[in-house]
């Protein structure tokens, strides 16, 4: 449905993008993670027709964005960050404003500007002044002015952005009610709502293009450190020399954060190596050392972590640092005679406000 190849954007002596190319496949969330300045806009505005390319193609719905500048803008709908609203129409006469606009034809205009409305949950909210509404639904009026023409691919950069909890998750439900009927690329800073929300992930970084997969084939392929955090009683040096020793595991730390536990107890962290799991090997070994294992927790990397090892060139800590607990072992005063189980468009006014027809 989308396709970009080799785009590249300069302005003047300032290089935007460099060599962009991804795919976005028919009915697919694509997430479009980038750093401030990474050139995530610019990509988007290309895609969207508001900003010719340097070099490259870029490709919607089989049109060239260039070449089919007008073919490929009725085929999309654009929300920028900030939703272009006029805020002094109710949402049922601004729908029917851009309905027009977008070329839809007058005889179809009020079934598509309902089925907009119902899409995007603005039902009760059809004949109220937008000016009057919360944040959080003026972002359902953008999103629907971006659906009420029912393009087949949409663009929208930073859906949830000033949103609160409740507001997020209401946005992030009606995106993933969207997807298979249309194809989408989601821009947005909000790493959870990507695992959350999108199939797959594009992160750019400098202009250019440093990873394309899933969320969980990148946290599993191109971060390392996942692993076990363990609360044990006894030497903890011995413990951690004895863990070494395991095949799979990549190195055991002390973590200086729990290190207040009381006489000899303390946490480790064992950070394995990539796609090994010795789970049982490692209770199994502390418990035949006779060492009291009272907690054992799976940890694995979250997405942030990969975001942060592709986009910055330092790795002060290891990639879990800022990780999520998957799945938690709750081991009470273990000993060993215990057995162990391991548990895991822009429409962007530019057309004066007119009476409607």
């Amino acid at each position: 449905m989308i396709e970009v190849q080799h785009l590249s954007k300069t302005y003047g002596s300032t290089t935007a993008i460099t060599d962009v190319t991804f795919s976005v496949e028919p009915g697919e969330i694509l997430g479009f993670l980038g750093p401030n300045g990474a050139g995530k806009t610019t990509t988007m505005r290309i895609l969207a027709g508001y900003l010719p390319a340097t070099s490259g193609t870029a490709k919607i719905a089989g049109y060239d964005v260039h070449d089919h500048s007008l073919a490929v803008r009725q085929r999309i709908g654009y929300l920028p960050e900030t939703p272009p609203l006029y805020p002094e129409m109710t949402v049922e006469g601004f729908l029917h404003f851009v309905a027009r606009i977008k070329g839809v034809s007058s005889g179809d205009r009020p079934g598509k500007v309902t089925a907009a409305i119902n899409r995007c949950n603005l039902t009760e909210k059809r004949q109220v002044i937008i000016r009057k509404l919360s944040k959080g639904y003026r972002q359902r009026v953008g999103i629907a002015q971006a659906i009420v023409h029912d393009p087949p691919a949409i663009i929208l950069d930073e859906p949830t952005v000033g949103l609160d909890p409740r507001q997020i998750t209401e946005v992030r439900n009606l995106i993933k009610n969207l997807a298979g009927t249309h194809t989408i690329i989601l821009s947005t800073h909000i790493l959870p709502e990507v695992s959350m929300t999108c199939s797959r992930v594009a992160i750019i970084n400098r202009g250019q293009i440093v990873a394309t997969n899933t969320p969980e084939n990148l946290m599993t392929q191109l971060t390392s450190g996942a692993g076990y955090e363990l609360e044990i009683t006894g030497e903890a040096p011995l413990a951690k020399q004895m863990l070494q020793k395991i095949p799979g595991v990549s190195l055991v730390e002390s973590m200086p954060h729990h290190l207040h536990l009381g006489e000899n107890r303390s946490w480790l962290r064992v950070i394995l190596e990539p796609g090994k799991e010795p789970g049982k090997e490692i209770a199994a070994t502390l418990m035949r050392a006779a060492f009291d294992l009272h907690e054992m927790r799976r940890v694995n990397a979250t997405l942030e972590d990969v975001f942060l090892e592709l986009t910055t060139s330092e790795k002060n800590s290891p990639p879990w640092t800022n990780s999520q607990i998957e799945t938690t072992q709750v081991i009470t005063e273990i000993n060993s005679n215990v057995e162990v189980s391991e548990a895991i468009t822009e429409i962007n006014p530019n057309i004066e406000q007119g009476e409607l027809p």
